[in-house]
């Protein structure tokens, strides 16, 4: 970590800006963009003359300003609060990407995420009070060799097909291109979350640690993955839902692969873009999968307890078309999947992003079963179907780019009585295509009788986004 903090140090003194390229010793450029000519690329290092040894850094910052309608009897540090505004860090990261040797490669991802004014840090008051001093944790941490280079490595001509395989605590997940997603490339605001079905619970922020191979067998593109999830211990109450339970120590085993109409997209890392601005014309089709037996646990009676798999299976469709006049850059950017889970009877969880609230034991009114704060239902045994959509209007300026967008998700439950709908409108301001963006969102939940399992009412939620890829 030292040398690290020592290279950035370096190039943060030494550094020459151009539109082109930068140089610090050995010779550092920016990454000519794939698919968009306003993306600024990675800082790189050549190690070598060739150029086939490199180091590569990325920083990304997202940074929320909100107004969150509260959910009935929420308490916000020890007061209670029906509406809440506050500032927070979603995610600061920081990626380095090592190439050794021509087919043996290194990533690394670090970062905080969801530090707010009373989340995210520590507890209590003074220096590590609550939402103070975040943990600087490992996202991804894998090693990655090449079995099947993308190019061949004596001639340098493309492979039709190509196959890697890596080790490590990786985001090589299975399910849903949604579950692949990059959270610099994202239509909406943020990801809806339940796109990752073990999230905080069998693995590390939708990593978990194993071994993983992915490639391309011409169109279809594919990744599959073993590994062992983080454990849980959770007790089942008699005659409750199942819980998290998978100290019968399981692996899990996960999959996912589309197939490419139209342009082809290069998997370099793990990370799917949600939205490319349409730039280029694309229609993907892909299903996947989740499975770890025992991973769950319920006790029908007193001192019997029965372990629940949980799979995991959705079947999406992504796709970018540029309409009109190609000067213009208009475009429709469209994306819907098809989630089934199945974590054992009666499995629900709940989560709110960033929550600010506690439960008010003093409050006497109609209780949500979401929950305090923010808090709304995520997932659980039953279906979800989730559908976005974006469309870039007609450029009428150099400097600034307008994408409104509109997010649906459908929640069937088994534990509860009643679908429930969500759902986000917003725009996304582009300041630099996405390097520099703006995101202005308003969301919509529903709450859930905490008796009934009926909704009883609606909250929401106002979200400013300001985010930086470097």
């Amino acid at each position: 970590m030292k040398k690290l903090l020592i290279i950035l140090s370096l190039i943060g003194i030494q550094y020459t800006y151009s539109q082109d390229s930068i140089s610090v010793g050995k010779q550092i450029e920016k990454i000519s963009p794939e698919k968009n000519p306003l993306d600024m690329g990675d800082l790189k290092i050549k190690l070598n003359s060739q150029g086939d040894q490199w180091i590569k850094f990325s920083i990304s910052s997202q940074i929320w300003l909100r107004s969150t309608e509260n959910n009935p009897g929420t308490n916000v540090n020890g007061i209670s609060q029906d509406q809440t505004h506050d500032a927070g860090i979603r995610r600061m990261r920081l990626i380095v990407q090592s190439q050794l040797t021509p087919f043996y490669s290194v990533f690394l991802q670090m970062g905080i995420n969801n530090q707010s004014f009373i989340s995210g840090g520590g507890s209590g008051t003074g220096n590590n009070g609550a939402g103070k001093k975040p943990s600087f944790f490992f996202h991804d941490a894998y090693n990655e060799l090449a079995i099947i280079p993308r190019n061949d490595f004596q001639t340098g001509k493309p492979n039709k097909n190509n196959l890697y395989m890596g080790v490590g605590l990786h985001s090589w997940n299975g399910v849903s291109r949604l579950s692949n997603a990059s959270t610099t490339k994202m239509l909406a605001g943020d990801l809806p979350i339940f796109n990752f079905p073990t999230i905080e619970i069998a693995d590390q922020f939708a990593r978990q640690l194993g071994v993983f191979a992915h490639g391309e067998f011409d169109r279809l593109n594919y990744r599959f993955s073993i590994n062992k999830p983080f454990a849980t211990n959770i007790k089942p109450n008699v005659g409750g839902p199942a819980v998290d339970n998978n100290q019968s120590g399981k692996l899990s085993y996960s999959g996912y692969a589309f197939y490419q109409f139209f342009n082809k997209e290069t998997t370099i890392t793990s990370f799917l873009p949600g939205n490319n601005l349409a730039m280029k014309k694309v229609l993907n089709i892909g299903t996947g999968f989740y499975t770890n037996k025992d991973a769950t646990q319920t006790q029908p009676s007193e001192n019997v307890f029965e372990s629940h798999p949980a799979n995991i299976f959705g079947a999406d469709i992504y796709s970018e078309i540029p309409l009109g006049d190609k000067n213009k850059e208009m475009g429709l950017v469209f994306y819907s999947v098809f989630y089934n889970y199945n974590y054992g009877p009666n499995y629900l969880r709940m989560s709110g992003l960033m929550n600010p609230g506690t439960p008010n034991p003093l409050f006497t009114g109609q209780k949500a079963l979401e929950g305090a704060g923010n808090n709304r239902v995520l997932m659980g045994t039953g279906n979800i179907w989730f559908s976005q959509v974006g469309f870039v209007l007609p450029k009428f300026s150099k400097i600034l780019k307008i994408q409104p967008f509109f997010n649906y998700a459908l929640k069937d439950m088994k534990a509860l009585n009643q679908n429930g709908s969500y759902y986000d409108i917003g725009a996304n301001f582009y300041l630099y295509s996405q390097n520099a963006k703006i995101v202005a969102q308003y969301s919509s939940r529903p709450l859930y009788d905490i008796n009934s399992k009926n909704i009883f009412d609606r909250k929401g939620e106002f979200l400013l986004s300001l985010q930086i890829v470097l």
